[in-house]
C-alpha cells in the first residue's frame, strides 16, 4: 500500500514519519521517502484513521485524491532538486523537462493541475523555493550572492537580487543582516 503525505520536505520529516510508523505498532514498512510511505500490507479503515490522526498531530496530512497526490509529487520533486540537489544540476535539463520525465506526464497538464490546486504556476513555486534556498544560504553567510545565484541557476547575482527583492521586499544584503527564514513546507 502506498500513501502520499503532505508537508514532508526534509530528511527530518522522513525521520519523524518513520518514528510515527514505528510507534504505531504492527505496520510493516517497506520504505519512507519525501512525500510517501510504502507499506507491505493494506491498512484497515481504523488503522488508516489512526495513522492519519498521528500524522496530523505532527503537521503532516495524508492525501486521498489523485490530483492532490500529483501536486505533492511535483512539490517533492522541486524541493528535492532545489534544496537537496538530487541530480538535475549540471545536466542542462530545465524543470519542465525534469518534471515531465519524473512524473511521466505532459508539463502543460502538470502546470494546469498545479495551478488549479495551488493558485500559482509551477514556475512561481520554483521561484519561491529558490528564494527560500537563497535565504538559507544568506543566513549561513558562507557564499557570495554570485555563488548563490550560480548554485540556484540564475543568470547573475543581479537577477537573483531582483527576484529576491520582488518576493521578499528586501534586498539580499538587508535580509542577511536580519537573518530571518520560514520553513519550506509553508512556501
Amino acid at each position: 500500500m502506498k500513501l502520499s503525505v503532505k508537508h514532508m520536505v526534509c530528511n527530518r520529516c522522513v525521520m519523524v514519519v518513520e518514528q510515527i510508523l514505528n510507534d504505531t505498532g504492527n505496520l510493516k514498512v517497506r520504505r519512507v521517502d519525501l512525500g510517501s510511505i510504502e507499506l507491505e500490507d493494506n491498512l484497515s479503515n481504523q488503522a488508516l484513521t489512526e495513522l492519519r490522526s498521528e500524522l496530523k498531530q505532527k503537521g503532516f496530512d495524508l492525501l486521498d485524491d489523485d490530483k492532490s497526490q500529483k501536486v505533492e509529487l511535483i512539490k517533492t520533486a522541486i524541493i528535492q532538486e532545489i534544496h537537496h540537489q538530487s541530480g538535475r544540476k549540471g545536466s542542462n535539463e530545465n524543470f519542465s523537462s525534469f518534471l515531465t520525465r519524473e512524473l511521466q506526464l505532459d508539463y502543460s497538464y502538470l502546470n494546469d493541475l498545479f495551478s488549479s490546486i495551488e493558485g500559482k504556476t509551477i514556475g512561481q513555486y520554483i521561484t519561491l523555493q529558490k528564494i527560500e534556498k537563497a535565504k538559507e544560504l544568506l543566513v549561513y553567510d558562507q557564499m557570495s550572492l554570485a555563488e548563490i545565484a550560480d548554485l540556484l541557476e540564475y543568470n547573475s547575482g543581479q537577477y537573483l537580487s531582483a527576484q529576491f527583492k520582488k518576493v521578499t521586499g528586501l534586498t539580499p544584503s538587508k535580509f542577511r543582516d536580519l537573518g530571518q527564514r520560514r520553513t519550506i513546507d509553508r512556501v
